[in-house]
């Protein structure tokens, strides 16, 4: 009896330590660090706690962890403190993406632009410095007036980076925050109507309202959005887009934006949420790898295109295979 339950114990010891083997380590799940500056005035206040709202609406429909800063009472620990350890606590690499989302104001005063917080502000430079050891990939919104800056300096290779402007002298109180936060979940700016809405979808829905709001009212507009997301800092305007896919090209050949943005997603559709991290890196790294090279598809003959794009196509192919086997395994 005694090396039965040896046997027994030692059995279920192996299974919870498989299972805790399993569960995928914080730096594997997705987190949003939402961050609501100072109001300033009441009424900004109301909106930016609106905004915030639909934030937390949808990183709860996707059962993501959101670590709030900037919404309790002002204690003794000050908001820009809570946002340097956030970032220090949440993983510095893994595959779970990181969603920092500044809603607030901010300034410039021509050589640094600051986020404002209650209590002391942080800075472009000092936000790069406190992401420096963060691995993991990383999306950066910042819907702040003066928020340019931010996109040039922080603006890396596997982050995406969204601003409501596209510099820093549009100082003027930004709207372009409610657009988006609107956009983020919602189903009528899933364009490919894949079933969920993407990072670049919502920008480019969120645009669109915003460049709404200003006709309708007859106002010249005082804030232009720009994304990056392949890492040159240089940002693309929605208007450069048709469809999901940008069309314009700047002067000097620069990468085009907006691909890795539209794998990004806070609400995943049921046929994604069966996709596991690692085998969803394998994808996009894949399909990231094929939109690169269309993009050089006017420098190549034809021969040589297919040449390099056949292999790329056969390992998606395998990729959704294998998807496919894994699914049906699970019952799914």
């Amino acid at each position: 009896m005694t090396m039965v339950r040896h046997f027994c114990l030692a059995w279920l010891l192996a299974l919870t330590l498989a299972a805790a083997d399993a569960q995928p380590s914080a730096a594997e799940k997705p987190v949003l660090i939402l961050v609501k500056g100072a109001a300033g005035e009441e009424e900004f206040g109301k909106l930016f706690t609106e905004w915030s709202g639909h934030w937390e609406e949808a990183s709860k429909k996707a059962g993501i962890a959101t670590r709030k800063i900037g919404f309790e009472e002002p204690g003794s620990t000050a908001d820009k403190e809570q946002l340097l350890r956030a970032i220090e606590n949440e993983g510095k690499a893994g595959a779970g993406e990181l969603w920092l989302v500044l809603i607030g104001h901010g300034t410039f005063d021509g050589k640094e632009a600051k986020f404002n917080l209650r209590g002391p502000d942080f800075s472009a430079a000092e936000l790069a410095k406190w992401l420096e050891p963060v691995k993991r990939p990383v999306a950066i919104v910042d819907t702040s007036s003066a928020s340019a800056p931010f996109l040039t300096t922080l603006s890396r290779k596997n982050r995406v980076l969204i601003t409501s402007t596209r510099s820093g002298q549009e100082q003027n109180f930004s709207r372009f925050g409610q657009y988006l936060s609107e956009a983020i979940a919602d189903p009528t700016a899933d364009l490919d109507k894949d079933g969920q809405t993407s990072l670049l979808e919502a920008f480019l829905m969120a645009s669109r309202r915003l460049t709404a709001f200003y006709e309708s009212d007859r106002r010249l507009a005082t804030e232009h959005p720009l994304l990056d997301d392949n890492g040159d800092g240089l940002g693309t305007a929605p208007d450069w887009f048709r469809g999901i896919y940008a069309v314009k090209r700047a002067k000097d050949g620069a990468e085009l934006d907006g691909f890795r943005a539209h794998q990004w997603h806070l609400v995943r559709s049921a046929t994604e949420q069966q996709w596991s991290l690692e085998l969803r890196a394998r994808r996009d790294k894949i399909e990231q790898s094929i939109a690169e090279l269309r993009q050089t598809k006017s420098q190549l003959n034809e021969e040589e295109y297919y040449r390099k794009l056949e292999p790329l196509l056969t390992d998606l192919a395998l990729l959704y295979e294998e998807q496919s086997k894994t699914s049906q395994a699970a019952g799914k």
